[in-house]
């Protein structure tokens, strides 16, 4: 606590925080007010990095990817986002106090940090069509998937249901991650209420969790667990019979959760309930490992977990596909090369952007006007030497509790 800002070194990169609000429960005004914040704070007092080659940012959040696009112009060298999610999107559809009025606004600001990239890295296919709807060509667009950081789970299934106090016959369906309004985790309390031989826990913290706790009030088969520690968190996956992904039905495109990555590596089923057309649903699809029911049926949920714990081979089986997805489509290695070629491409597409402009005369300035060039010039010394990598993106900033929650 009171603590501004902080240097810290993680697997030999150079982390600067920033101090910034972490909004206790999410509002369309609160979201607005931690994005100002870490714009404020990083206008205030950036980073002394030197220049770098590259700038790589992760959108969200929206206020980190105009301090990396502010970065790339002043040093003069190429911006690469890559698009986790839509906040203009999640505005609409997440259901948030505020969220329509706030969706012009953030869909505003994307436009802004879109438009000033070199090249456009998306998580998934669904994110094309509304990133090109934003003005960036589609020969700019590249696909770059998140990767599977996770172990693989390593204790037996049923040490690790005995310690958490799961009985042998009884189902149990686990959602781990994130629990706020864009999950809608109405729909497993539902499904509760409906089968009390069905254990629904909820692993994980967020904004709505004490409504979920005042809906389970008095099913005692729902329990609420807090975010398991890194070490033990696939074992705790891999012990249930069932893992659930649940979105509310007007959630499309805006994102797609970073929780399947770790769900596929556990080599459990999955049930999704979500909508049929997302990129959630599409990426379901793709696994192999997976059930899908309408979003916010409790009904249809109770009956794909049914069917899945009537037919324990069949439900192995499914979620045996899992490990099979992440070895050959979600690996660290692949991810990081999907990275690496994406940044390469865009130093060659900025080199080459150069030798153009000064072969027709424009100099070495990339197509910028003099008076761009040496307000450029006035921000910053230029610094040489290797390649240097600089990676903008919001989060809890130092002081600030930092949760390693999935969405």
């Amino acid at each position: 606590r009171g603590v501004w800002r902080a240097v810290e070194e993680r697997a030999g990169v150079r982390v600067h925080r920033r101090r910034h609000t972490v909004p206790p429960r999410q509002t369309a005004l609160r979201r607005a007010l931690y994005e100002a914040s870490i714009l404020a704070h990083g206008t205030l007092a950036p980073p002394r990095t030197g220049r770098p080659d590259v700038v790589l940012a992760q959108l969200p959040s929206l206020a980190g990817g105009v301090l990396a696009a502010r970065t790339a112009r002043r040093h003069r060298v190429p911006f690469v986002p890559v698009v986790q999610d839509l906040m203009g999107a999640a505005a609409r559809q997440s259901g948030i106090s505020g969220g329509g009025k706030a969706a012009a606004l953030a869909a505003s600001a994307e436009r802004y940090v879109l438009g000033r990239a070199t090249l456009v890295g998306v998580i998934h296919e669904s994110f094309v069509d509304k990133v090109a709807a934003m003005g960036v060509p589609r020969s700019r667009i590249r696909l770059v998937p998140n990767w599977s950081h996770v172990r693989r789970p390593s204790a037996p299934r049923e040490e690790t249901r005995a310690r958490l106090g799961w009985d042998a016959g009884t189902t149990v369906v686990l959602h781990a991650g994130n629990m706020g309004l864009k999950q809608g985790l109405e729909v497993l309390i539902g499904t509760a209420r409906l089968d009390p031989g069905i254990r629904v826990v909820l692993m994980g913290d967020g904004n709505q969790r004490r409504k979920l706790a005042e809906l389970a009030a008095g099913l005692p088969n729902v329990e609420l667990l807090p975010p398991a520690d890194e070490a033990d968190f696939t074992d705790v996956l891999a012990a249930a019979d069932v893992l659930a992904v649940t979105q509310r039905a007007s959630v499309q495109d805006m994102s797609v959760p970073s929780k399947l990555t770790s769900y596929f590596a556990t080599g459990r089923p999955v049930v999704g309930s979500v909508a049929d057309g997302g990129g959630t649903a599409g990426e379901l699809r793709r696994s192999g490992a997976a059930v899908l029911v309408p979003p916010e049926d409790p009904a249809a949920l109770r009956a794909a977990v049914s069917s899945l714990a009537g037919d324990p081979v069949a439900a192995d089986r499914l979620g045996a596909r899992g490990p099979r997805y992440v070895e050959e489509h979600l690996s660290r290695e692949a991810g990081l090369a999907r990275i690496t070629a994406l940044v390469d491409e865009a130093l060659e597409t900025t080199a080459a952007r150069r030798a153009g402009a000064g072969a027709g005369g424009g100099g070495g300035g990339g197509g910028r006007t003099r008076a761009e060039d040496d307000r450029a010039r006035a921000d910053g010394p230029a610094h040489t030497g290797g390649r240097t990598h600089t990676g903008v993106r919001g989060g809890a900033g130092a002081g600030e509790r930092r949760d390693t929650r999935q969405d």
